[in-house]
């Protein structure tokens, strides 16, 4: 079975998810082509993620004259389906929030991608989020290309679900993926009682060489960190405030912030501006070595997300025996359990993140050890990306059977 994967941007410092899916689909035994919309010089700070991108194919690299050539070989080639492509091109165009040439933009990438999938022999194509590449993926297939489907990990599916056309995309897609129990209720709100069928959870899973480490106990130093890009749905503002009231409290504590994003100057200018710069640091992109030392030098793992899908920091803390400080939001609760293997607290209440904070640092580092271990246990058996790939390997093959049948 030869499946490609597209994806907007890949690799990407915030993608690892996508990567050890990838990798470990072909463990399973199925070959995975590689492409994507950009990606191919955005600064990277993992080898892994350099390798990908050796193995990627950019539709955007060449510049949009590039896509040209395929545009007018699929006119020629199948004038019907390229009218039928153009015409769900102009009806996700009429409601979305993207100007309508933009959408035609999407055509014109199918049918390059098309030409690549043909050449590569792919029997199934998989988008990552239901935002464009699943778009570009839908109007693959209308032009004659295999069957396909995407992953959704939201939040931003679910901010925007009709600008994005997701109704048609579920309604169109062989099977649709939900990271969480939370993101397939999600999904049934937006299509009808005929397709729930088609949407599965299928989890985001760890890396065994990310957690085969030896145990290691919780340290005593009051620290805390925060791994995330900086961004507004990730809190860190409310976490800096937080961290504040602590201090005003006498309560000793460390905060490390591990990650780089838009806010990034805003964030350091609020740990000025509230005295906090001898107890907090900003890391910037880190590699996942370096993401795995961070959460191992503190007591915890806190994210304050307003918005989420389930992040896979959380279960990265987990799997390597620490603690989560998070909001019950979204898929969070279905992995954190609270007063278990963590602490959870209203999204946007400061006073209650910051409680729970002092809970943290309060808990004598026994207690705190036997909570680690709880986490390690769930994170594992919910969350092995072995065991998460060989379900998704069996959804790859059932629209090729289907397919086979129907000949």
């Amino acid at each position: 079975m030869v499946v490609a994967y597209l994806v907007n941007q890949y690799p990407k410092v915030s993608h690892t998810f996508i990567r050890r899916e990838i990798l470990a689909l072909e463990r399973q035994g199925l070959t995975v082509q590689r492409f994507a919309v950009r990606g191919w010089d955005g600064p990277l700070v993992d080898d892994e993620d350099r390798r990908e991108r050796a193995q990627t194919r950019y539709l955007l690299q060449d510049g949009a004259a590039a896509l040209l050539l395929p545009v007018l070989q699929r006119l020629v080639a199948a004038p019907a389906r390229f009218a039928r492509a153009a015409a769900l091109a102009w009806r996700m165009g009429r409601r979305a929030d993207r100007p309508l040439p933009v959408h035609f933009v999407y055509l014109a990438q199918a049918c390059r991608l098309l030409g690549w999938l043909r050449d590569a022999g792919a029997t199934h194509l998989h988008a990552h989020f239901g935002t464009n590449p699943a778009e570009v993926a839908m109007l693959t297939h209308a032009l004659g290309g295999p069957p396909w489907s995407f992953t959704v990990h939201g939040p931003e599916e679910f901010d925007r679900p009709r600008f994005l056309g997701l109704p048609e995309k579920l309604r169109r897609a062989a099977f649709v993926v939900a990271i969480s129990s939370f993101a397939r209720s999600q999904l049934y709100r937006w299509v009808e009682h005929a397709h729930w069928a088609k949407v599965h959870v299928v989890h985001c899973g760890l890396d065994r060489g990310f957690h085969a480490v030896a145990a290691v106990p919780p340290p005593t130093r009051p620290r805390l960190v925060c791994v995330g890009r900086l961004c507004e749905q990730k809190g860190q503002l409310l976490l800096l405030q937080a961290a504040h009231a602590l201090r005003r409290r006498g309560v000793d504590i460390e905060l490390v912030l591990a990650g780089d994003g838009e806010m990034r100057a805003e964030v350091e200018s609020r740990i000025a501006s509230l005295g906090l710069a001898p107890r907090v640091r900003v890391t910037g992109w880190i590699d996942e070595a370096q993401v795995r030392d961070e959460i191992l030098a503190a007591r915890a793992l806190v994210l304050a997300s307003f918005a989420e899908g389930l992040p896979v920091v959380v279960m990265e803390a987990m799997a390597l025996r620490r603690p989560v400080v998070t909001t019950y939001v979204a898929g969070i609760p279905e992995l954190v359990r609270d007063g278990e293997n963590g602490w959870l607290f209203p999204a946007g209440d400061v006073d209650a993140l910051a409680a729970a904070m002092e809970a943290c640092l309060a808990t004598p580092p026994d207690r705190l050890a036997r909570m680690g271990e709880a986490a390690h246990r769930r994170a594992l058996e919910r969350h092995d990306i072995d065991t998460e790939a060989a379900k998704l390997a069996a959804l790859f093959g059932q629209p090729a059977a289907k397919a086979a049948l129907a000949a």
